[in-house]
């Protein structure tokens, strides 16, 4: 598999997520999320553009107290995905998104244990 391959195959995971939570119809996955329906529809269709989910748009849905835990995990595996490489990116556009989730993820949204959070032991730089 390609790595923008695996990379919509990550984001569509968490639309799949969504769902088996329960969260069936766009507007309650939008206010789940904490975003706009269109780019919730986005998302839940991996339709995203090519450099995946901003760091900007990872903090709004991290920063949503109704956020599943399972989507919080699914979340923490894709920003550490991203942060090693997986899914292609160029060096300056991982030390960019690097700086930009260092500087805005807030640790705490994330379960302790999971990826990302302050009591995983991290090997990669985000």
């Amino acid at each position: 598999m390609k790595a923008k391959e695996r990379q919509s195959a990550k984001i569509a995971e968490l639309g799949e997520t969504l769902v088996a939570t329960g969260y069936l119809q766009l507007d309650k996955q939008a206010t789940v999320l904490g975003l706009s329906r269109s780019t919730t529809w986005t998302i839940t269709r991996a339709q995203h553009k090519s450099t995946g989910l901003s760091a900007a748009v990872i903090k709004q849905m991290l920063a949503q107290p109704q956020l599943p835990p399972v989507l919080r995990v699914k979340i923490a595996e894709y920003i550490d995905q991203k942060c090693a490489g997986v899914y292609g990116h160029n060096p300056a556009q991982m030390r960019r998104f690097v700086a930009q989730i260092r500087s805005s993820r807030p640790l705490s949204a994330l379960p302790p244990g999971s990826p990302g959070s302050s009591s995983h032991k991290r090997e990669r730089p985000c």
